[in-house]
């Protein structure tokens, strides 16, 4: 499936207006997760090529979709009405929550055109000492060569033995 592409500065911006008119009604734990992930944005909007950056933005954006659930459940005011103001704050406030998974989406799509190569691997074997099933997440190595190992020795000593190169 093709992404299509959207500017970082862009997610950054909507999270933020939204998240300010959320902090309208919501303050304290609300703000401050959100505002840091939004900090966090800044700086991957700021070191274009730092995959740091943006796979902590990412990370940012995944933990703040569990926290808002939680926050804005909690928070919710109850056995009240609300004004216009605590109704268009809350509003936002879960716009916001329901934008961030798309947000994470193409957040993760601007990671891969980095270079980030973090993958989730699955594992269903089991082995000796390990558990049945188990979660993994790491970089793929398959195409690196330990340095520990020494190189196989040439396969052609002497270059008069060597085949001539196939042109293409």
């Amino acid at each position: 499936m093709e992404v299509p592409a959207v500017n970082l500065k862009a997610i950054v911006l909507v999270h933020w207006l939204l998240t300010t008119w959320g902090c309208l009604l919501f303050s304290g734990s609300y703000t401050w997760g959100n505002f840091t992930v939004l900090a966090v944005g800044v700086w991957a909007i700021a070191q274009r090529d730092s995959v740091d950056a943006i796979i902590m933005f990412l990370i940012g954006l995944l933990i703040t979709i569990l926290l808002d659930i939680i926050y804005i459940s909690l928070a919710y005011p109850r056995d009240r009405s609300l004004t216009d103001l605590q109704r268009f704050s809350s509003g936002m406030a879960i716009f916001s929550l329901l934008l961030k998974p798309l947000s994470c989406l193409f957040v993760y799509q601007m990671y891969r055109e980095r270079g980030g190569e973090y993958i989730v691997n699955l594992e269903l074997e089991s082995s000796p000492d390990s558990c049945d099933g188990f979660l993994s997440v790491g970089r793929d190595r398959s195409s690196y060569q330990s340095i520990d190992q020494h190189d196989a020795p040439c396969p052609y000593p002497d270059l008069d033995s060597k085949p001539a190169p196939h042109p293409f």
